[in-house]
């Protein structure tokens, strides 16, 4: 029996997501479009043995088949030129979040507030409550705001780990002494996970990301409620 997600993409929470799974599906149109013509060519010329006459050294045909692939790989490759730079595009952050691994957790810094920082542990099995995610719920989530520009800081204190939140569409690998950045904007509420995808050490499997996505006033007062508490 299938589950949500299992087959597919997850729910796109950002608009890069939303791009990258439109491309996704304007990928795959043309690839069954090419594999349905070029079976059905195949076919032809195994099922009649007069075709090969007609096409033998013809060079109208050889210039089709070598301009169309032309023109198919432009057609994927502007719509993929143009993604990239636009997953890449750095513009002015609303609020900024530092993400640092260690072996084997995350740790996270809100470096637009005084003295907000925290470690993301895996909650234990025994711990979880109804409608948490066994391996994937932590003990302090990521709280974001919405329709908010976010700029992820991305580092690690010992090995190359990587930061990824499928829903969100975006990945960027955790380097000791280096400081990768990525840009996203949470365009609906909910709780997002995402896992280390960089195989760094014996319990790679166990370093979960979750995010929360809340309104701006929600936002503020966990700030404040987090704040009072120091």
């Amino acid at each position: 029996m299938s589950h949500w997600s299992q087959l597919s993409f997850q729910d796109a929470a950002t608009p890069i997501m939303t791009m990258l799974i439109a491309f996704h599906d304007h990928a795959m149109l043309v690839i069954i479009m090419v594999l349905t013509f070029v079976s059905y060519a195949l076919l032809s010329l195994c099922m009649n043995k007069f075709t090969c006459r007609n096409i033998y050294e013809a060079q109208a045909v050889e210039a089709i088949w070598t301009i169309l692939p032309a023109f198919i790989l432009l057609f994927l490759a502007l719509p993929s030129l143009q993604l990239l730079y636009l997953t890449d595009e750095i513009v002015e952050p609303g609020i900024t979040v530092k993400a640092i691994g260690h072996q084997w957790y995350w740790s996270y810094e809100y470096t637009d507030f005084c003295e907000i920082e925290f470690d993301s542990y895996m909650m234990n099995p025994n711990d979880l409550e109804e409608g948490h995610f066994r391996l994937l719920e932590v003990d302090n989530r990521i709280v974001l705001p919405m329709n908010t520009e976010i700029r992820m800081l991305v580092s690690a204190a010992d090995v190359i780990h990587s930061w990824t939140v499928p829903a969100l569409g975006v990945k960027a690998d955790a380097i000791p002494g280096r400081l990768n950045q990525m840009m996203f904007t949470l365009q609906r509420p909910g709780i997002f996970y995402g896992q280390c995808s960089e195989i760094c050490g014996a319990n790679h499997s166990f370093m979960p990301i979750a995010i929360e996505s809340v309104d701006t006033t929600s936002f503020i007062k966990w700030i404040n409620s987090f704040e009072s508490n120091k």
